[in-house]
């Protein structure tokens, strides 16, 4: 069985960092690319990254550009996101995902975790 699992949210004041962490069992996925969305209540699914199989190309949602950076590492089929500069509107229930085509759609993904919360307090 195929599972993601992130690790790494929690609560931070704004201007704090938070780094997260998906971990991947039940097969790899070095080929695949590798994204991060983010559900904040109330408000629809959003793409925040993506990274694809070699490293590159990475993708940013323009709210995160210069603050976020996702990285990735093949020998241990983990992906990550490190988070600075964090904001209130960055709380969300972040999801990582794995896609053998995805970029900066969800459902371009075939894989997803069940989620980690990031509270920002301000």
């Amino acid at each position: 069985q195929v599972q993601l699992v992130e690790s790494g949210g929690g609560l931070v004041q704004a201007g704090g960092s938070l780094r997260l962490s998906c971990a991947v069992s039940g097969r790899t996925f070095r080929r695949y690319s590798r994204g991060w969305f983010r559900q904040a209540p109330g408000k629809e699914r959003e793409f925040v990254a993506s990274i694809g199989w070699s490293g590159s190309p990475t993708f940013y949602a323009d709210s995160v550009k210069g603050r976020f950076t996702i990285s990735r590492d093949n020998a241990s089929n983990t992906v990550y996101l490190q988070m600075n500069s964090l904001k209130p509107e960055d709380t969300a229930v972040y999801y990582c995902a794995a896609g053998s085509m995805g970029t900066i759609k969800g459902q371009e993904y075939d894989y997803w975790g069940q989620g980690t919360q990031v509270t920002v307090s301000s």
